[in-house]
């Protein structure tokens, strides 16, 4: 599975039970980058995406992923599925909010290894910075 995660600088996923994670320029570099592959989700998130790319809502979306599948993850913990995850695509934003839900996948003690970074102009910010972990 290829885990599809946005975090502020302290990295928080969600601040005050909202989403970090809504913008249309992501959502867009997202789908670019799926290219067709299955991209994952539970209910938290559909609302984000257009009806005509194909998603697969389910509230045990990790549990069920598969090689190559993206998981698009707002609001829960990827850890239990450390053994699935082939890649992480971390999405920063570049900025502090009083968060409620973290991000504490230990990416480098867990052997993932930061080969790529690239920097996008979002909708909702200037300038949001995509990592690309792999093991």
């Amino acid at each position: 599975m290829i885990a599809v995660v946005c975090v502020d600088d302290k990295m928080g996923m969600t601040f005050l039970g909202r989403r970090l994670s809504r913008d249309s320029m992501l959502r867009a570099r997202l789908i670019e980058l799926c290219g067709g592959a299955c991209l994952r989700m539970n209910s938290y998130s559909k609302g984000q995406f257009e009806e005509e790319y194909s998603i697969f809502v389910s509230e045990s979306f990790l549990e069920e992923a598969e090689t190559g599948d993206f998981c698009f993850v707002e609001n829960c913990d990827i850890t239990p599925f450390e053994e699935k995850i082939e890649k992480v695509l971390l999405y920063k934003w570049n900025r502090h909010y009083p968060s409620d839900v973290k991000f504490t996948f230990p990416l480098e003690e867990k052997g993932f290894v930061l080969k790529n970074v690239y920097e996008f102009e979002g909708s909702s910010h200037e300038k949001i910075t995509e990592e690309i972990w792999e093991r």
